[in-house]
């Protein structure tokens, strides 16, 4: 299976930390972030993964290189307009069979296991679409995921106002898609922000009926969004860990 990684953002939240390193190569555990995405990849089962990348790219280019040290296949695009994590997809299309792949936000970390559990989980029940989700007190920061009680998703809302979900569930930002996906990134209109944004793509399809569903995610799981989040996950991740 192949992989794609979306690693194209500025990371401004982090403030200082990035004002020289694109976020994906900032420390985790002895580590830069992406690594520790690229080794459960690699677990999991993927032997290439398209790297997508923005702010600073050559030095993850130089970072990572073909791959042969973390013995997956490396290869790059380079988003040099910053108009959304759907475009940021599309640039790595023609890296991509016609089957399904694993996806991954450039700044999720969660324990090692579930990258595998995510595959095997379509593997059994495959779909137009299967999200990792994870429980939280309000989904504002992400995106909103609500599901039956089949764990077929019937909404997604990105970035609701605080307090409004009437859902847990929030989009933990680590998926397997069928190619399908593709074809409704082409058609997204931009979002209020100017881009064109793959959750908007994702609630399109559930929209129109597609087969969508959620996994839980076991184990850790962050957004490695600031500073805070940061040093907290310093603190409890363990790569080591297998939930």
């Amino acid at each position: 299976m192949h992989a794609v990684i979306l690693a194209a953002g500025r990371g401004t939240r982090m403030g200082p930390l990035t004002a020289s390193t694109p976020k994906p190569l900032l420390p985790l555990r002895g580590r830069p972030i992406i690594e520790h995405i690229l080794l459960g990849l690699r677990a999991a089962g993927a032997r290439d993964a398209v790297v997508v990348s923005g702010y600073l790219g050559e030095q993850l280019e130089r970072c990572l290189g073909d791959g042969t040290r973390l013995n997956i296949r490396l290869t790059y695009r380079r988003q040099t307009q910053p108009d959304g994590t759907a475009r940021a997809l599309l640039l790595a299309r023609d890296a991509l069979r016609d089957e399904p792949f694993l996806l991954s936000w450039g700044d999720i970390v969660v324990a090692a296991r579930t990258y595998a559990d995510l595959v095997a989980a379509f593997a059994a029940c495959p779909c137009d679409a299967l999200l990792t989700v994870n429980a939280v007190d309000d989904p504002w920061r992400g995106a909103a995921v609500y599901v039956d009680d089949t764990r077929r998703v019937t909404r997604l809302v990105e970035k609701p106002p605080r307090g409004s979900s009437q859902t847990r569930w929030n989009n933990a930002g680590l998926f397997v898609f069928s190619p399908r996906i593709l074809s409704y990134a082409e058609r997204l209109r931009p979002s209020p922000r100017g881009e064109y944004e793959l959750p908007q793509a994702l609630s399109a399809m559930v929209d129109d009926g597609c087969l969508v569903r959620a996994l839980p995610v076991e184990g850790f799981w962050s957004d490695l969004g600031t500073p805070e989040d940061l040093a907290a996950a310093e603190r409890r991740f363990d790569p080591e860990a297998s939930s």
